[in-house]
């Protein structure tokens, strides 16, 4: 998703050309994933050009972070908690982190308020 992100329309080819040479993937791998994106509504086929399909992000980023987050959560049972202590463990959530999810919070909670 990343390459079509930033490329914007893809064909499959130009989307395996855009991983590093050293580790890209084989083209039928990059043509499974992308089908399988596609089916997720993650992708869009825009048009063919002879047998090549062009696609292009049919989500932002934004989305897809909070689709991936809602999936991963419901691995959990909807619970943060394994997920947090994760990150704290791994060294992965910052004390910055956890200020700016205080800050988040305490907007959220003040915007739901009756007035």
């Amino acid at each position: 998703m990343e390459i079509v992100w930033s490329r914007g329309v893809c064909s499959i080819r130009e989307i395996q050309e855009g991983f590093p040479e050293r580790s890209r993937p084989a083209y039928t791998t990059v043509q499974t994933t992308v089908y399988r994106l596609e089916a997720k509504k993650a992708l869009r086929l825009l048009k063919k050009i002879g047998n090549a399909n062009i696609f292009e992000a049919a989500i932002s980023r934004g989305e897809a972070e909070v689709r991936l987050i809602d999936e991963l959560l419901s691995f959990f049972g909807g619970h943060t908690k394994p997920v947090m202590a994760h990150l704290v463990h791994s060294g992965k959530l910052t004390l910055e982190d956890i200020k700016e999810a205080e800050r988040e919070l305490r907007r959220l909670s003040r915007k739901e308020k009756p007035q």
